[in-house]
């Protein structure tokens, strides 16, 4: 149905529809009910001046397809050998991941060193980074069990991790927390990466 209105060069009634897929009427309007709801189609003036109530008219919203194959993890490839090309590259994925970090959503109220951990440890659970929250010899730190980019971390971590560092620096500087990250220890074990937590309100 979605294709038959593409092809059409008119808008196109539902029983013109019903005609072509040899369905019945009924059979259409379902449909294109779905297709209007999900913003695939949408309803059109007939343009009719006539007695009698004009017939309701469709057409195939003009766009790229929404339903086709995406492929993300090449994207990331590319950007991130081209990243890695660049002179002084940790410092550019570093700041990258800062300005990132900026946009993140900060706490609610207040801004004490455990609101804003236990924010952060929200924050990257949402963008898929599975932290739990440590302490080894008194010092604060976010154990990171599952990172959303391991493919291309493991081909690239000079670029993805210092990504995530700076974005959590980004994030808890944009919330004036008096926290930072002193440094991010990739793949510190085989399962976990460890970021180590500083009170003083600066990372190093």
């Amino acid at each position: 149905m979605l294709r038959a209105l593409r092809a059409s060069r008119v808008p196109l009634s539902i029983v013109a529809i019903a005609d072509a897929l040899e369905v019945h009427p009924n059979t259409v309007r379902f449909h294109l009910d779905a297709l209007v709801a999900d913003g695939q189609v949408e309803r059109v003036d007939s343009g009719s001046r006539g007695p009698g109530r004009p017939p309701q008219m469709f057409s195939a919203v003009r766009q790229m397809d929404r339903g086709g194959t995406r492929h993300y993890r090449l994207l990331a490839e590319i950007l991130s050998n081209g990243l890695a090309a660049e002179p002084d590259s940790h410092a550019k994925a570093l700041a990258a991941g800062r300005a990132w970090g900026h946009r993140l959503q900060a706490p609610p109220t207040g801004s004490s060193a455990e609101k804003s951990i236990d924010h952060l440890v929200g924050v990257l659970d949402q963008l898929g980074f599975a932290p739990e929250r440590r302490v080894s010899d008194g010092q604060q730190q976010l154990g990171l069990r599952h990172c959303p980019f391991l493919e291309v971390a493991e081909s690239r971590s000079a670029i993805v991790c210092p990504i995530h560092l700076g974005l959590m620096r980004g994030a808890l500087e944009s919330w004036a927390a008096p926290v930072g990250v002193e440094r991010l220890d990739a793949f510190a074990e085989p399962d976990l990466c460890l970021a180590y937590l500083s009170l003083k309100g600066a990372a190093r």
